[in-house]
């Protein structure tokens, strides 16, 4: 548990634990974040009830292993679940986290299923004194869910730059595990969509029908969600692109394999004449006429490289053979 507690009278900013709490609930004036990470799930539950007084069903919301995002006021406080990206992730292969966000009058209470980069910046920027120290709970809030949302940002512009790469190699030299890489850049960006989309509505939501805690923050709304208009845009984008590489993948492959096919079937044709004519004399009948005439085999050797000459000429007319364009 990390709490940091601003005294408005001293504009005394002070950071510590659970101490602060008593602190905070015997002053009228002071306003506290409290950020838990890894706390046992009873001892959250009666801090969030007792202390803070949340709903319970808001904390069942937040304590449950998956719930998608969503935004919910009550009386006292405003409920915001987010599912922002957890501390291993480098690239579009992430894992996340449940970060719910209770916003109160003079409280922000915020707990992450799991370790939380954008709290710990955002905690580090506010006892660094980087940021105003009397920030008010919803503007705290209002902050950390879009540093949530700019984590997206860095993961999706790099996937830019691989698309372009992977589309020179696709035309040089295209291999299966690049038909991997794109299905699985597909996966993970359909997973990004789904996200942020969730996202994009609860704060379009928030926007429509304004909390009464975050009253007075409608351009940290709007901010909010102009960030996640654009990576939602940004990743439809680019799931569009590696469908389209995809598809052009594939649309390749199967036109190298019908070149390869139509390889195969042009010697296929121009051996079948001559082997149904070797066929006709290798016939072990006694009474042959052309058996006995002497440049019987010089006259067939003829024939057989006048039809495939014949062939490949038909063949080079058409423009199936390379070296012309094909004609009707």
């Amino acid at each position: 548990m990390h709490t940091v507690l601003y005294d408005p009278a001293s504009r005394r900013l002070r950071h510590g634990g659970a101490e602060l709490i008593d602190e905070w609930d015997q002053s009228a004036q002071s306003t506290i974040w409290v950020a838990l990470e890894d706390e046992p799930v009873e001892s959250e539950s009666e801090l969030l009830s007792n202390r803070f007084g949340v709903h319970r069903l808001a904390i069942a919301d937040a304590l449950r292993e998956r719930h998608p995002p969503k935004i919910e006021p009550f009386k006292d406080n405003t409920f915001i679940l987010l599912k922002g990206l957890d501390a291993t992730s480098t690239s579009l292969e992430f894992g996340t986290i449940q970060l719910s966000l209770f916003i109160g009058e003079r409280f922000l209470v915020t707990r992450s299923s799991g370790r939380s980069l954008s709290s710990e910046r955002l905690l580090s920027e506010l006892t660094s004194g980087a940021m105003p120290p009397g920030i008010s709970p919803a503007g705290l809030a209002l902050l950390l869910c879009r540093t949530v949302a700019d984590r997206f940002r860095p993961r999706l512009l790099a996937v830019e730059k691989r698309l372009e790469e992977m589309e020179t190699e696709m035309l040089e030299k295209p291999n299966d595990e690049l038909l991997g890489e794109l299905v699985r850049q597909k996966s993970d960006l359909k997973k990004v969509l789904r996200i942020l989309q969730y996202h994009a509505q609860v704060f379009s939501s928030a926007r429509s029908n304004t909390p009464a805690q975050l009253a007075g923050h409608d351009h940290e709304l709007t901010d909010v969600q102009e960030q996640l208009d654009r990576l939602l845009s940004l990743a439809r984008l680019y799931y569009e692109l590696t469908d389209d590489l995809m598809n052009g993948y594939l649309s390749l492959s199967s036109h190298r394999l019908n070149q390869i096919m139509q390889t195969l079937t042009i010697v296929t044709v121009i051996f079948v004449p001559i082997t149904f004519m070797a066929g006709i004399y290798g016939m072990n009948f006694e009474f042959m006429p052309e058996l006995g005439f002497r440049p019987g085999y010089f006259i067939l050797l003829g024939a057989m490289l006048s039809v495939v000459a014949a062939i490949a000429l038909l063949f080079y007319y058409r423009g199936w053979l390379g070296g012309r364009p094909p004609r009707r």
